[in-house]
């Protein structure tokens, strides 16, 4: 049967020839949207974890955490080769000698790539030309992963993300002169947004040559802002049924060489107000691929593909 999307486990086995898995790693980090660079508070869906759940304690060494979740997860799953994930916060807000450090210790025989989490107004051209210099003396590959949301500027504003559609434009573009894969952040469950905002954040998403999406429904984190919104009835949630609408036409105006890491995100309940309509993840997946089976839906069905050729130039 052919796949209905182009899964990043897909992409992943194309790469490096057999199953690879991310190990999390947690730095003593905030965000410039926090600590009044750019803003206060973050943004209102982000909870005191900045987005993570499952990482172990920031005051481990880099090493530390490398080998001690590798550990689990070789075992659990077979696993022999790997990608370091800097998950939490913007991984990039630090100065230029600490970026190097960190980096560094991610040089181990078992690590194929980093995927480095962060903003896009901490995309500096310092630390990626240290980057392209690191990938050139290591062959170590590296994804850059930014959140958007939405193509929507007026949510943005609402999410108080503290940075706007043209910043996510520039980071990408900068990214983009050095080669390295971008990874984006979706939500498509978003009270302020219509099915229009969705395909247009599709679209601007090809035309920037993203090569991975994670995407996401909703959910309320407790002790968030987005959470006291939600109690005080301040905000109409979508229903499971139009979110499952919105990631199919998603899939259908992505590039079809765009890899998705998920369908859907998950959170522990202990942590969250709200999350998948109290349904399992893996069933609103399930839903979402049965339908696109059933009606010959394929992702990138209606896109516009756009040929995109990095030209590196002058940079270093």
């Amino acid at each position: 049967m052919t796949q209905v999307y182009y899964k990043v486990s897909d992409y992943y086995k194309e790469t490096y020839k057999e199953k690879v898995y991310k190990l999390p790693i947690k730095l003593p980090l905030t965000c410039p949207n926090r600590d009044g660079a750019c803003g206060y508070g973050g943004c209102i869906y982000c909870s005191e974890t900045g987005g993570s759940f499952e990482n172990l304690d920031s005051s481990l060494t880099v090493t530390n955490q490398l080998s001690k979740n590798k550990e689990y997860i070789a075992k659990k799953y077979k696993a022999n080769k790997f990608i370091a994930y800097f998950q939490n916060f913007s991984n990039t807000y630090m100065n230029l000698e600490d970026f190097k450090k960190i980096i560094r210790e991610c040089e181990k025989d078992y690590i194929v790539g980093i995927s480095i989490a962060t903003r896009s107004d901490c995309i500096t051209e310092d630390k990626l030309i240290f980057l392209y210099k690191w990938h050139e003396e290591t062959g170590i590959d590296i994804t850059i992963e930014l959140g958007l949301q939405t193509a929507n500027y007026k949510t943005l504003k609402i999410l108080n993300r503290g940075e706007s559609l043209s910043d996510f434009i520039l980071a990408c573009n900068l990214i983009n002169k050095y080669g390295f894969r971008i990874s984006t952040h979706v939500i498509l469950a978003l009270p302020w947004d219509d099915i229009s905002d969705t395909i247009e954040t599709a679209r601007i998403l090809n035309a920037l040559n993203v090569k991975e999406v994670k995407i996401h429904s909703l959910f309320i984190a407790k002790n968030s802002k987005l959470g006291q919104m939600y109690v005080d009835g301040q905000i109409q949630l979508k229903s499971k049924e139009e979110y499952q609408k919105n990631v199919i036409e998603f899939l259908r105006h992505i590039n079809s060489d765009c890899a998705i890491a998920r369908l859907v995100g998950r959170a522990p309940q202990e942590e969250t107000i709200f999350c998948n309509w109290d349904r399992s993840w893996w069933l609103i997946r399930d839903e979402i691929v049965s339908f696109m089976e059933e009606n010959s839906i394929i992702q990138g069905d209606k896109s516009k593909k756009i040929i995109y050729e990095i030209i590196k130039g002058d940079k270093l």
